[in-house]
């Protein structure tokens, strides 16, 4: 068995932002040489997701609808955890949407539905992030 590991960075202008990874996972198991095996993606920030889901403008807001609903960034002094920053909300965001995804790979693609990709979700940023990408198998 084989393993290979790529690290992907991010560095959003904006607090919350979706980015479509799907690509740059792809091509990290084409530099693999991997046919059959797993491949790991996972948001290397604890204010930072990474899920599956359609790409698909109008789901992308409801995302940040639904979030903002459940975990406003506003009043900061709702939070406990904001004693240093502001971004007690990005934890709880990052809680609901998920750490990381594992996908099967099969004669060296993602072995998709139709709709499926991967996206990195960010709810703290204006500064350097970054996801791993892990695959293993033969």
């Amino acid at each position: 068995m084989k393993s290979y590991r790529k690290e992907l960075f991010f560095n959003l202008p904006t607090r919350r932002g979706l980015v479509n990874i799907t690509g740059e996972v792809q091509n990290a198991i084409r530099e693999s040489g991997i046919q059959e095996g797993l491949v790991l993606v996972n948001a290397m920030n604890i204010t930072a997701s990474v899920f599956i889901n359609d790409d698909e403008p109008g789901l992308h807001q409801d995302y940040e609808d639904w979030l903002e609903g459940l975990a406003p960034e506003k009043p900061y002094s709702r939070y406990r955890h904001n004693g240093y920053e502001d971004n007690g909300d990005a934890h709880l965001k990052r809680t609901i949407m998920g750490r990381e995804v594992v996908c099967a790979v099969t004669k060296g693609k993602l072995d998709f539905g139709t709709w499926e990709q991967i996206f990195y979700f960010e709810f703290d940023g204006k500064r350097r992030k970054h996801a791993l990408i892990k695959i293993i198998g033969e």
